[in-house]
């Protein structure tokens, strides 16, 4: 459980400094990203979700 909330925790400060590093640039992908069918946002999740997993396999080994 301790790992979820640290991995939670660092999820947010990424995404944090994003919005406050570039805020026009997050705003721009959050609306091409709405103008996308839902296939193609389920491959990339699907992408990202086995490439998460294959780190944390890696690192925890």
């Amino acid at each position: 459980m301790y790992d979820f909330i640290v991995a939670l925790g660092l999820v947010l400060v990424i995404e944090g400094l994003a919005l406050a590093v570039a805020p026009a640039a997050v705003r721009r992908s959050a609306e091409a990203i709405a103008q996308l069918s839902d296939s193609p946002l389920r491959v990339a999740g699907l992408i990202g979700a086995v490439l998460g997993l294959a780190l944390v396999w890696i690192i925890r080994g």
